[in-house]
């Protein structure tokens, strides 16, 4: 990619004013309760920047760019099934959730079910977060490689050195504020990039015939399984492209993910009311889904105006070369810098790629945060009485997570990507079977399980979505370990009697 003087300075100015964010909003912490939960004052934008600035990430923006260049319209899962969690989030469990004395999922799980529980669901829930820090690490370490070329370990010290800069002065602040600010310049990328496609292709069916032109009846389409152009709606624009069971079930990840991770629940714990807390996981669900239109609007346009270096490759084996006035890019990965480099001018392409790289870095940040809150809150303040004392739990937390980048650095130099990515379906499946159920129970069926049934649903839970990835089951193992959870629970439920662990988990807010 030919990076421009432009380019760089719009790059270089949006660093700059996240990092000068995250430093002004560490004067808005003062303990350790202002760092992972805000102090309870945050208001609906801040609620919404904190479950966004960590949601909306390079799989939301670049990811669903490079999706859309290979299958069109199915690549909108990540960011719809993004915002129907956030829904549901809003709608059946954020006031429930503030009516906890928790502030953290696996507290109010332990509140519900008894201390044996807080070592497991704690572990598995720390470990299924860090494993997406480190999918956000090596994207971020990506991108920088991408637009500068440099040795992988420059590229890995650069993005955990911002992520702890976007994160650790401020917490729940840092990665609220910050969220905003991000939104704001993803949303103004994503509209100036779906305009100029609009603009340059001529409105919605123009874009979708330059896929047509490119695919339909050519050698091309003939690599890509296009016979024709009776192919492409069934290719670009359904929704299940992919097969109904990969597709709905990849959404159905996402929906569990927003309920089971930390990160976003920090934010409800985070609002200064119920209302706030409410409506600042609707204001997520209604603005992360347009988003994704956005990027798959642009990876379609890309499909009509490049080719991927293998792609040249195969059509060069059959003895044609590239038709003329398409160019090639490196990966699928590259769709969305790419057109930002081609298409837009200079700064504002500059400004694009800051937001996004800020939204891999936000992603990994936030994820870090969560991964620090529960190894401090449901682990370590249980063993260290000195923990009591706040001033000295946000050093710690601090600390944390400084360990926890470096750790997922060394990680994303150690491991390849596309052991990453396989990793990627263990972190949501973790996550979903340790949390989901047992939580959903606590909150909606308090004191009618036994404590028993509860331990046996966040140990079996992830014991099954391990056995799945390792017996290579044809769906998604996360399903196996919400079933198992489910029937655990439900089975619990039927036996009867009260916990005797319970502590209680509900209390009456002001």
């Amino acid at each position: 990619m030919n990076i421009g003087i432009g380019h760089i300075v719009g790059i270089v100015a949006v660093l700059i004013l996240i990092a000068a964010v995250g430093a002004w909003s560490g004067r808005k912490v003062s303990d350790a309760s202002d760092f992972t939960t805000g102090g309870g004052r945050a208001g609906t934008a801040v609620v919404a920047g904190t479950i966004m600035g960590t949601l909306v990430s390079g799989q939301a923006t670049v990811g669903t760019a490079q999706l859309a260049f290979s299958y069109g319209l199915a690549a909108w899962w990540f960011t719809l099934g993004s915002g129907i969690g956030c829904l549901i989030l809003g709608l059946a469990y954020a006031v429930r959730m503030r009516a906890t004395s928790s502030t953290t999922l696996v507290g109010a799980v332990v509140a519900e079910y008894g201390e044996r529980i807080d070592f497991v669901a704690s572990i598995f829930s720390a470990v299924g977060i860090f494993i997406s820090v480190i999918s956000q690490m090596i994207s971020a370490s990506a991108l920088i490689t991408t637009l500068f070329p440099m040795p992988a370990l420059a590229a890995a010290l650069i993005a955990g050195t911002i992520m702890a800069v976007y994160v650790i002065f401020g917490g729940v602040w840092g990665a609220g504020i910050g969220g905003v600010v991000k939104l704001v310049l993803l949303y103004a990328s994503c509209i100036v990039g779906a305009g100029v496609v609009l603009m340059l292709a001529g409105g919605p069916a123009g874009v979708l015939g330059g896929v047509t032109t490119a695919l339909a009846g050519t050698d091309l389409g003939a690599l890509s399984g296009i016979a024709g152009a009776e192919d492409i709606p069934g290719r670009f624009l359904s929704l299940v492209a992919r097969g109904p069971f990969k597709d709905l079930g990849s959404g159905l990840s996402l929906v569990l993910g927003v309920i089971s991770t930390q990160s976003y629940a920090s934010a409800i714990w985070a609002a200064k009311s119920d209302g706030a807390a409410r409506k600042g996981a609707l204001l997520s669900a209604a603005l992360i889904p347009p988003i994704g239109i956005a990027c798959i609007l642009i990876g379609l346009f890309m499909r009509g105006v490049c080719v991927t270096a293998d792609e040249a490759a195969a059509l060069a084996a059959i003895g044609q070369a590239v038709p003329e006035g398409v160019f090639v890019i490196d990966s699928t990965a590259q769709v969305f810098p790419q057109f930002v480099i081609h298409f837009l001018p200079q700064l504002a392409g500059g400004i694009a790629l800051g937001a996004f790289f800020i939204a891999t870095v936000g992603g990994g940040s936030g994820l870090s945060l969560g991964v620090a809150t529960v190894v401090v809150e449901d682990l370590l303040s249980h063993m260290v009485d000195r923990l009591r004392d706040p001033i000295f739990k946000l050093v710690v937390t601090r600390s944390l997570i400084v360990i926890v980048l470096v750790l997922a650095g060394a990680a994303a130099l150690a491991l390849p990507g596309s052991m990453i990515n396989d990793f990627g379906f263990l972190s949501m499946g973790l996550r979903g079977a340790v949390i989901f159920i047992p939580f959903t129970f606590a909150l909606f069926a308090p004191g009618k399980i036994h404590s028993g049934w509860g331990l046996a649903s966040v140990i079996m839970g992830p014991v099954a979505v391990i056995a799945g990835n390792l017996i290579g089951l044809p769906f998604d193992p996360l399903f196996l370990g919400v079933a198992v959870c489910l029937v655990i629970m439900l089975v619990g439920l039927y036996a009867g009697g009260r916990t005797p662990a319970r502590t209680g988990a509900v209390r009456t807010r002001s």
